[in-house]
């Protein structure tokens, strides 16, 4: 989790961020996690698809929650944005301020998960021929 400040309230978020121009959303993955928490990780597969419109004529957003294994902590300087990256139990997340409903949403659908014997949509699901 990584720990940010939203309309002067301090919110926990996963590691996030968009899609460069070329770039595939796998790599984005890997890139944003690594920039957001200094962390490096091996994407394993895709856990859901979650779209949220905050409020009457906002932007929508579409989240892609991908699970990954958490290979090593690499680098301790994080984006402007992000005050930390932690490791926290649901407990502790539950807790805490969350920068939008998607967060506990995809924390729910892990935690379903680990608990199931559902697989992951795989990466391979994602075409990037044509980037």
């Amino acid at each position: 989790m990584v720990k940010e400040i939203q309309d002067g309230i301090t919110v926990l978020n996963q590691p996030a961020g968009h899609v460069e121009n070329n770039e595939s959303i796998v790599s984005a993955v890997i890139r944003e996690t690594y920039e957001e928490s200094g962390w490096r990780v091996k994407p394993k597969g895709i856990l859901g698809f979650y779209t949220l419109t905050p409020f009457h004529g906002a932007d929508t957003y579409h989240r892609i929650c991908i699970v990954c294994d958490a290979l090593e902590q690499v680098s301790f300087e994080l984006d402007p944005d992000i005050i930390e990256s932690v490791w926290l139990s649901e407990t502790e997340i539950n807790a805490h301020a969350l920068r939008s409903p998607l967060v506990k949403k995809c924390i729910d659908d892990l935690t379903s998960y680990a608990k199931s014997k559902r697989s992951l949509i795989p990466l391979d699901a994602i075409c990037n021929d044509y980037l």
